[in-house]
Formats: C-alpha cells, structure tokens, sequence
C-alpha cells in the first residue's frame, strides 16, 4: 500500500481507460472527499454505488449504475437500475460492470490490516473482481471508521494506493416515533416469540419493532443492515448474551458507529452469505420484518417505486422474504401506516410493478391481517377489514368486486 496526497493521483488516472466504472461503497461508508477528488480529474465516468449518499458527483457526465438507490442516485441525472436482488448483486461485478477502479473507505491499518468498516455488501467481491482484472484498489484512510470485525478486514497490501482523510462518517438520525408507529411496533412484536432470529433495518418501522421488542429474550440477529435499532436491543438485553449479530452493512447515528468499533459481538459478512435465502431458510424461527410503500388487494408489495418511478430497489427484501418463509416457524411480516397524507397505502392494484407478493401478514395501527394459506378472496377480505383506514374499507371493497375478488365483510 502506498500512501500520497489525494490531489496526487494522476498515476492511477493515467491507467484508467475513457469512462471508466468506479465502485464504491454507500451509505455512511461512501468515500466523499476520495470520489469527488477523483471527479475533479475525470471527464465522464461511471459510478457503481449502493445508496449512494447526498454529496456523491451526480452532475451531467457521470453515469450512476445501482441495485438501490439512494438520495445521491435520485438526483443524479443519469441512472442506471439493476434490478437484482442483493444476494446475487455481486455477480454484476464479473459480468455486466466490472470494475475498471475500486474505490474503497477503511480504517487506517491496525497489525498491517485495514478494516472496511461499516460497508462491507457487495465491496469484498469487487476487490476480488479488481485483482482478477488487475485494476487499482484505492482507499481513503480514516482514523473514525470503525475496525468493524468479518469480511470486510483486508490485509493492508489488498490495496494498491492510499490517501489519508480525517473526517466524520454521515450519521442517519434515528426516526421519530408518533403513536401509530409505536402501535405497529407492538402488533410486530406480538407475533414475534422468545428465542427468534430477527432481520431489522433501518427506519421507522425497524425502530417501532426494536422498541416493542425490547422486553423479549435470547433473539438473535441476522440482517442486512445493522441499524441502531439492532444497537437497542443489545442494551435491552433482548439478545442472546454474547451471539454475534450479522449483517452486511452498519447505517446509523454516530452513537452506533463507536458502539461497533472493535466489539466482538458485531460481525459484517458479504451480502452473498447474509442475504442467501438458503442460509436465511437455516435458521429456525426467522421473522422478516419489512415496510413499503402500497400493498394491493392480491397481497402484492410495493417497497420500491412511486408508480413507475423507482425510489430505492428490490435490495434485500426478496432475498429475505423468500428465506423467512422457507425457514422453520418463519415469517415474513411487513408493516405500514394505513393511510399516507390522503391515501390508503392498502389499494385495489399497485401503481407499479411489484416488489414481491404473498407475505405472512400486513400490519398497520388497524390490525394484523394473516395472509398466509388463505385464498385470493379472503386475503383481500383480511386487507381490507383488519389493515386498511375505516376510511377507505367501503372504496377498497368497491374497487375488489371490479377486480373479481369476492371479499364481503367478515360477520360478527
């Protein structure tokens, strides 16, 4: 590894060829000061990035290519979707996007290795695509990333050239919970036993769950995102003592951040293992818990788009979606408000195309309508009567007799 200054990088340039394809990580861990360095010297390039963050160069000339997308990538004026899960993401690297840079952000080295922090996703595949191409592995150096354990710990020599950058990591503040959502936290959590091995994220739901959740025992998480929804279980001595919580990537406060640094009972694995539907399906007990934008009369989620337009990405909600219901006394639970501003988030026929379909049960602040082993008729029945607004119950009944569902209210 060799270390120069971040305006010294016209050696690397030099061996790029015309619009090269840059990958880096997002999130928090997305390497700013490192990427916009870069763009200052290049033309056009490409930049492959998962949730890619406010402040990425996402003006005229550089090309955003994604599995999900993040506040960078929606205002970037030119965006590529891959419409992939996480769990097979990395193979685009080998295939339709290798790597012509790979941009990494790490710890500064501690015993002559580096840690990637707190993104390690799809970046473990993309050093291992970059030395089979034989292209540069760059990084920004950090002394505040976190030394976070698993995949992502790379002896200092992976990298080809390193710039060194002093700054704060971009926090996510947590969410601010009103009495619906911590409603919806409570019903998520009453369907969740002792002993479970939960998936969590980030947002509002994620932190209504963990707050519903904080008076259960032994769970144990398995997810994507490690959030500080996972960080409030732990101190709740919800989890089982001493287990290793799993997931890909950290996305946080700053208080999450020092908590993973160096703590032994956090782990970041590549997305290929953390979200295989396989390995998910494994693990006896697994309950999904997810959000989304709209859910139709024919139990199909909408997670990603505001009708046709894409919002985020199918990321790893299929991968987990499909495990938990594989998995032994699994569940795949979503929750939502039931309205949004005017709108009924429960709808006769999505907006758009589906993120996936058939879930265990949808949870709103209304109730929990069980999907699961019921037919078409009488899971649009469920929707309507235990999930939906009492405002929109008469015009979602209307709008299932057009669509040919016969779901008359329950009796009694």
């Amino acid at each position: 590894m060799r270390l120069v200054d971040i305006d010294s990088l016209d050696p690397i340039l030099a061996t790029l060829p015309e619009c090269p394809r840059i990958v880096t990580p997002g999130g928090g861990a997305t390497p700013l000061a490192l990427l916009n360095a870069l763009d200052r010297q290049l033309g056009s390039w490409k930049l492959f990035c998962v949730n890619a963050p406010a402040g990425v160069p996402a003006h005229h000339g550089v090309r955003h290519e994604t599995v999900f997308l993040g506040p960078g990538s929606r205002q970037a004026q030119d965006v590529h979707y891959f419409p992939m899960p996480m769990s097979t993401a990395p193979m685009l690297l080998s295939t339709s996007c290798p790597p012509d840079l790979v941009v990494l952000h790490t710890t500064t080295p501690r015993n002559r290795v580096v840690s990637m922090g707190i993104e390690v996703q799809l970046m473990a595949a993309a050093v291992e695509a970059a030395k089979r191409r034989g292209v540069p592995v760059i990084a920004q150096l950090n002394p505040q990333m976190p030394f976070v354990r698993g995949d992502g710990v790379l002896p200092e020599q992976a990298i080809d050239v390193a710039v060194e950058v002093d700054q704060p990591l971009v926090p996510v503040a947590p969410a601010i919970l009103d009495n619906d959502l911590i409603s919806i936290g409570e019903l998520v959590a009453s369907r969740v036993g002792n002993g479970s091995t939960i998936q969590i994220g980030i947002g509002k739901i994620p932190d209504a769950a963990a707050l519903g959740l904080r008076r259960h025992k032994d769970l144990k998480i398995w997810s994507g995102i490690l959030s500080d929804a996972a960080m409030a279980l732990d101190r709740a001595g919800a989890l089982v003592a001493g287990r290793q919580m799993t997931g890909s990537s950290l996305l946080g406060s700053l208080e999450l951040y020092a908590w993973a640094d160096e703590n032994p009972r956090v782990r970041l694995l590549r997305c290929e293992k953390t979200n295989s539907p396989s390995a998910v399906a494994a693990l006896d007990g697994f309950v999904s818990i997810h959000t989304a934008l709209e859910v139709d009369l024919f139990a199909r989620v909408n997670a990603s788009r505001f009708g046709l337009k894409m919002y985020s990405g199918t990321a790893g909600s299929t991968d987990f979606q499909f495990g938990a219901m594989h998995s032994r006394g699994g569940q795949s639970l979503v929750a939502l408000h039931s309205r949004h501003q005017d709108s009924s988030t429960i709808v006769g026929r999505l907006s758009g195309p589906a993120t996936y379909s058939q879930p265990t049960a949808v949870i709103t602040e209304n109730g929990v309508a069980e999907l699961i082993f019921a037919d078409e008729d009488e899971q649009a029945r469920r929707l309507i009567d235990n999930a939906a607004h009492p405002d929109f119950r008469q015009q979602l009944r209307s709008q299932a007799r057009d669509l040919g569902l016969r779901c008359s209210p329950a009796v009694g």
